[in-house]
């Protein structure tokens, strides 16, 4: 009987430290966002048809902002762009991406579409991996935008003479601070594909890891050699934005570490180009009141101040040095989470990035 009260004991006070935690989490979130300085978009006198690609996080937020910033707003098909654009008859039409889903007669819709003197407009969310197809696709369009700035040079080169770097965001709907329930509670969290150099990072951090609450979410994590301590933490599934967001918000710490650029199995970046920016998942994680850590893009410190309001690491050894020390100071933890939430929610919304596509686009 007395094992028995002893558990109950011992569950009861980690449920008041999870508890207890948790409102203060959430009080210092409440504090952060009380300081972003809200600004009124003001509709332009303008009809949009956008063509989403199918990243839900992203299509989100682009078609909330769209809906605040445009008189007229229209979601097309990529299969249909051209019927679209010859019923709404819109001023721009928005392309996010051109790739996976996009039809075989793509490209031909949207040289149809200039035709009718509508102006056509694409977004790269997925540069550099596909160059091998956007250097192609890229020539169709009036204006290019791409969040990779390693590619403004290729996209010049394949003769567009309108190309411009746009940094990706975080939707407001999708990412935010929120109370989760104990499932989603993690002393460590990430989620993504287990591209080869993230398989060599768990694989060295596994003997650390072993007495973490973890939480590993994406395909291929059978790459893994220390299966024997990471396999309990694994769910080799695709997971959707909003409950992505739970676990970020339920998490300690998320790591953030970017997919490699060779050209191989798992890109198609033929023209061998670098990754210099950030990933939407920067964006994402920081917009749900939690701390990353983040390995090291050239354009990070553009829009975040490492060691205030974001954390770095360059190698293996020194991610697990600051997943140890963050573990054990939570108020320093929290802090830096609390900074990166009111940065991202005061500059890095797509509302932010709409405005400025808007802009350029119709310049």
């Amino acid at each position: 009987m007395k094992d028995v009260n002893d558990q109950r004991s011992g569950n009861e006070r980690e449920a008041y430290r999870c508890g207890y935690r948790e409102g203060r989490r959430m009080g210092g979130c409440t504090a952060a966002l009380s300081q972003v300085v809200a600004i009124q978009p003001t509709a332009r006198p303008l009809k949009v048809l956008y063509i989403p690609q199918g990243f839900i996080a992203i299509d989100t937020g682009v078609q909330d902002a769209l809906g605040q910033l445009c008189s007229a707003f229209v979601i097309g098909k990529p299969a249909t762009m051209l019927a679209d654009a010859e019923v709404h008859r819109p001023d721009l039409v928005l392309v996010m991406n051109g790739l996976h889903i996009f039809p075989e007669d793509h490209l031909e819709q949207v040289q149809r579409i200039r035709a009718l003197g509508i102006r056509t407009v694409i977004w790269f969310v997925d540069d550099p991996y596909f160059t091998e197809d956007t250097a192609l696709i890229c020539q169709s369009y009036d204006v290019v935008f791409t969040h990779e700035m390693s590619c403004l040079q290729l996209y010049r080169n394949q003769g567009v003479a309108r190309v411009h770097y746009l940094p990706l965001a975080a939707s407001a709907r999708i990412f935010y601070p929120r109370r989760v329930v104990r499932e989603h509670q993690h002393d460590i969290c990430f989620i993504g594909n287990a591209f080869w150099n993230r398989v060599k990072l768990f694989d060295h951090l596994a003997p650390f890891l072993a007495d973490k609450r973890v939480l590993i979410v994406g395909g291929h994590w059978d790459r893994l050699t220390r299966r024997d301590v990471l396999e309990r933490f694994i769910r080799p599934v695709f997971m959707e934005p909003e409950e992505t967001a739970e676990y970020y918000n339920g998490s300690k710490i998320v790591i953030n570490m970017h997919r490699p650029t060779d050209p191989g199995l798992d890109n198609r970046n033929t023209h061998q180009l670098s990754a210099e920016s950030i990933n939407p998942r920067t964006y994402e994680i920081a917009a749900c009141g939690t701390l990353q850590i983040t390995d090291i893009r050239k354009d990070l410190s553009r829009y975040y101040q490492p060691g205030y309001d974001i954390e770095t690491y360059s190698g293996v050894e020194e991610l697990q040095v600051k997943l140890d020390y963050y573990l054990k100071h939570d108020w320093e933890r929290e802090r830096m989470a609390w900074r990166a939430l009111h940065t991202t929610m005061q500059k890095h919304m797509y509302s932010n990035r709409m405005e400025e596509l808007l802009d350029k686009a119709m310049a």
